[in-house]
């Protein structure tokens, strides 16, 4: 039994290395001649980790709780263990898959309204309050014209992540 409690201990702390780690312990492999590839799927390292546990612990439960012996334990959690595997792997497969909304980039915002915060002078800059993702966001701005405080203007273009050219809407 302390085989086996050993074994499940030992797929623990190598899941706790991965997840601490994060693809580091998987990187040692990459490119290294056969093991090129190999942890990208099946024989990553969670799963790997998944398998051992569960066959630890699997087989430390059935040999302490029935007569069954250390080969009908071995089996039993060499099949709890395949399963954890396969489990882990669907779970990083519908993980890696996951897809999020683009994120937002300056280019998005020409064309937007917004208001002045801060008066823009004539060739310096102020501020101006855009939407951005649906979210109020503060950039400084540039004009060609004097814009005073409170005054309504459209994005002409994204001079930098945190700075605008505008212009003032005129109705």
């Amino acid at each position: 039994m302390t085989v086996f409690l050993g074994l499940g201990i030992a797929g623990i702390a190598l899941l706790v290395l991965c997840l601490v780690f994060d693809g580091v312990l998987e990187g040692l492999f990459d490119g290294v001649g056969v093991f090129d590839g190999l942890f990208e799927g099946v024989l990553s390292l969670p799963v790997v980790a998944g398998f051992a546990s569960m066959l630890g612990f699997g087989g430390a439960i059935v040999l302490g709780t029935t007569g069954l012996g250390a080969g009908g334990a071995t089996a039993v959690g060499a099949a709890a263990g395949a399963g954890a595997g396969w489990l882990t792997w669907k779970f990083s497969r519908a993980l890696m898959r996951d897809q999020t909304a683009a994120t937002p980039r300056g280019d998005d915002l020409v064309g937007t309204a917004g208001a002045v915060v801060t008066a823009i002078p004539v060739g310096g800059y102020g501020e101006v309050l855009l939407q951005l993702a649906g979210q109020p966001v503060k950039f400084a701005a540039k004009s060609a014209v004097a814009i005073t405080r409170g005054t309504e203007i459209w994005v002409e273009a994204a001079l930098s992540p945190t700075s605008v050219a505008v212009r003032p809407v005129r109705r």
